[in-house]
C-alpha cells in the first residue's frame, strides 16, 4: 500500500513538472515578442549620427547634457526650441524626442526678409526633410513682436531659448522681451518649464552696454519672465565662465566661436573661451480652475 501511494505521488509530481515547462510554441512566442526599446539618454545623443563635428567640438562650452538635465527635459515631453538657427541643439533634441516626445522648432518667421534669416530657415527646413532623425520635427515660427503660435496653446512641457534674448533686446528693446515671454507662457502647460541661456552682462554695468555688446543682464530676463507670470525656479552656473569680463572691442563676438578680430590677440581670446552665460529655469504656476 505504501508503495502504491509513493508511485502515485511520483507520477503526479512528474505531471506537474511537465506542465510547468513552456511548450516550444510558447518559447517561440516569447522570442518573437517585440522587445521594449530602451529610453534614450542625453549622453548617448551627443554621439548620434546627425551631429556635425564642428558642433560636437563646442560641447565643452555649451554643456548640453548638464543644461538639458537642469531644465528637466525628458524623452516623452513636448519641447519647443526658440530660434534653433542652424540646429546646434536640434541635433540633440530631435533624436532624443523622436520616438516618444515631440520637438517643435520655432524658427524665424516667414515674414522675415533679411537674407541671412531667410537662408537659415530654409537650410533648417531642408535638413528636417532629409534627416531621418529629424522626421518628427514640427517647424513653427517666432517673432517677439507678433502673436506667434510656437506650439498649440497650453501643450508644451518645456520651452527653451539659447543665446537669443540679447538679439530681441538689441532689435526692439524691452517691448520685444515682454512679447517674447508672454508667447512662451501661453505655449506652456501649467507646471511647464521655460529655460533661458544667454551671455551675461554684470549687473554693475550701464544698461546701454546691452544695446550693442551681445551681453544682457540676468535681472532683465527675470523681470520680464515674472511680469509674464513665470516663477523663477532656479539658476545654474553650468555655463558660467569666470574668465570672461564681458568687456571686449567687438562685444561677445570678440570671443570664440566668432573671433571677430581675426588674428588680433587671437590666442588671448581663445584662452578665455566662449562667453560667460547665465542659465535660468522658470516655471509656469499651476493654478486651480
Amino acid at each position: 500500500m505504501k508503495r502504491s501511494i509513493l508511485c502515485s505521488s511520483t507520477l503526479l509530481l512528474s505531471f506537474a513538472l511537465v506542465a510547468c515547462q513552456p511548450s516550444a510554441q510558447q518559447s517561440a512566442a516569447v522570442a518573437d515578442a517585440p522587445q521594449a526599446t530602451p529610453a534614450p539618454n542625453l549622453t548617448s545623443m551627443l554621439h548620434n549620427p546627425s551631429r556635425t563635428a564642428a558642433n560636437t567640438a563646442r560641447d565643452q562650452y555649451r554643456n548640453p547634457v548638464e543644461t538639458l538635465e537642469f531644465f528637466g527635459v525628458e524623452p516623452h515631453m513636448t519641447v519647443v526650441e526658440i530660434w534653433p538657427g542652424g540646429g546646434w541643439y536640434s541635433e540633440i533634441l530631435a533624436p532624443y524626442l523622436h520616438a516618444n516626445g515631440q520637438y517643435y522648432a520655432a524658427h524665424f518667421p516667414q515674414s522675415e526678409t533679411r537674407q541671412g534669416y531667410v537662408n537659415s530657415r530654409n537650410r533648417f527646413a531642408e535638413r528636417v526633410g532629409s534627416d531621418a532623425l529629424f522626421a518628427n520635427t514640427i517647424i513653427t515660427e517666432f517673432a517677439p513682436l507678433e502673436q506667434s503660435a510656437i506650439a498649440p496653446a497650453g501643450t508644451a512641457d518645456v520651452v527653451l531659448t539659447f543665446r537669443n534674448v540679447h538679439n530681441w533686446y538689441m532689435g526692439d528693446g524691452e517691448t520685444a522681451l515682454a512679447g517674447a515671454f508672454e508667447t512662451f507662457f501661453a505655449a506652456l502647460k501649467p507646471g511647464g518649464v521655460l529655460g533661458v541661456v544667454d551671455h551675461r552682462l554684470p549687473e554693475n554695468r550701464p544698461d546701454e552696454a546691452m544695446r550693442s555688446s551681445g551681453y544682457v543682464k540676468q535681472s532683465l530676463i527675470i523681470k520680464y519672465a515674472e511680469q509674464a507670470g513665470f516663477v523663477l525656479a532656479g539658476s545654474s552656473d553650468v555655463n558660467a565662465n569666470p574668465q570672461d569680463t564681458a568687456d571686449h572691442p567687438r562685444g561677445v563676438w570678440t570671443l570664440p566661436p566668432s573671433l571677430r578680430l581675426g588674428d588680433e590677440n587671437r590666442a588671448h581670446y581663445e584662452a578665455i573661451g566662449e562667453s560667460d552665460r547665465f542659465t535660468l529655469k522658470f516655471v509656469k504656476p499651476v493654478t486651480s480652475e
